[in-house]
């Protein structure tokens, strides 16, 4: 009975058929583009057509380090990549890893080769651009003297700030030693102390273009210690100079958009933010001044000044009976004062030797209160109420005194 397979197995089959093959593994296409789409994903889908046949191509996100221009309609390409099935829809195509333009031969893939060199280097590395300063004062261009590329920065930078200083270095742009006058000035430039250069030149073929893609302009632009803006071609060309440069533009118009800010714009911002500040100030003077009539009319309620009066009289009060409080405390201090004088005067030993008593002390000063305390030939001093005597005991005879007390 003959085997019976699914569509599935057969598109699978011939799929391995087309891996086995060698030729269609590693193979390069020429023709003409068209059907192009480069969808949201990044994926590029195309058709590559010639007089006689199409074919159905791809290009993965993935694999798009390989193309160095952006495509259109009608561009005539080589194509390098594997020819396989795409299981679904059984139909066979192109898988694009490298795609140059056709006629570009040894150029394309020099810059290709060039390109995947330095970036292995880092020298594209975006942990190595520098930012553009949002105010430029003074502006580097490396371009040809003549020409539309300066005409068009230097309009559009002093449209924007008409106080910017541009210095351009006079370089040659293209032909031989094009690469070596472009390094130059970007050195030049560089050691000068300018804010931005832009290195660039107006639009041509690869041909044209090429100083931008040596070795020499990529180093000369990595060294610069000045952020530097690429502007070489128009909008589709893509060099070497715009992978190393700080920032890229697609025009030497754009770049100098890029870098000089828009004096006349910040301006304008500047007065409509400096009239919004004066009415948020009107706004707050007239809130305060009517919280002032408001604080004033709680015043005159109030009557401050009557209640002042009063507080005042009501102060004299105070002090009135403060005075004869003092007053009174005086007095009774000055009473109990001369009681206790005259309680002292009583008790003071010199009242009683005014009334003729006397004191008698021992040689070394203490006070003598019995016969006791003396005996025959020791000094004693004498105190009466007009002096001091000095006596020596003669005799010492006790007696019996009856004092009154039982």
């Amino acid at each position: 009975m003959q085997k019976v397979y699914s569509v599935g197995q057969i598109n699978t089959y011939i799929r391995n058929m087309f891996t086995q093959d060698f030729v269609l593994n590693r193979v390069s296409v020429r023709g003409e583009i068209s059907n192009l789409k480069y969808h949201t994903s990044g994926h590029i889908y195309f058709t590559l057509k010639d007089a006689s046949a199409a074919i159905a191509c791809v290009m993965f996100a993935g694999a798009r380090g390989g193309l160095a221009f952006r495509m259109s309609n009608g561009q005539q390409v080589i194509v390098d990549g594997a020819v396989n099935v795409y299981e679904r829809d059984g139909k066979y195509q192109l898988y694009a890893t490298k795609i140059r333009q056709d006629g570009a031969g040894e150029l394309y893939e020099k810059f290709l080769e060039l390109k995947e060199e330095l970036e292995e280097m880092g020298m594209f590395a975006p942990e190595y651009k520098q930012p553009i300063p949002k105010f430029v004062r003074r502006l580097g261009v490396v371009t040809a003297p003549t020409g539309a590329a300066i005409r068009d920065i230097i309009n559009i930078a002093t449209r924007r700030n008409p106080g910017i200083r541009i210095i351009l270095y006079p370089a040659k742009v293209q032909g031989e030693g094009a690469a070596e006058s472009v390094a130059a000035g970007l050195a030049a430039l560089d050691a000068l102390g300018v804010d931005v250069i832009i290195v660039g030149r107006g639009g041509g073929s690869i041909e044209d273009l090429w100083a931008f893609n040596e070795e020499t302009v990529a180093r000369a632009i990595f060294s610069c210690h000045t952020p530097v803006i690429s502007a070489v071609g128009h909008e589709t060309d893509t060099t070497i100079a715009d992978f190393v440069a700080d920032l890229r533009a697609p025009t030497p118009s754009a770049a100098a958009e890029l870098a000089v800010a828009d004096v006349t714009a910040w301006l304008q911002a500047l007065d409509e933010d400096a009239l919004q500040l004066q009415r948020i100030m009107q706004r707050m003077i007239k809130d305060a001044r009517s919280r002032l009539r408001e604080c004033e009319l709680r015043m005159r309620y109030a009557k401050p000044q009557q209640r002042l009066m009063q507080q005042k009289q009501r102060l004299d009060e105070y002090e009135e009976r403060l005075r004869r409080a003092m007053q009174s405390l005086l007095e009774q201090t000055r009473h109990q004062l001369a009681l206790s004088e005259e309680r002292l005067r009583r008790f003071s030993p010199y009242e009683k030797l005014e009334s003729g008593y006397g004191c008698i002390l021992t040689e070394d000063g203490r006070r003598i209160r019995s016969v006791s305390q003396v005996a025959p030939g020791e000094v004693v001093q004498i105190y009466l109420a007009d002096g001091r005597m000095t006596a020596r005991i003669q005799e010492v005879k006790e007696s019996k005194v009856d004092s009154g007390k039982k």
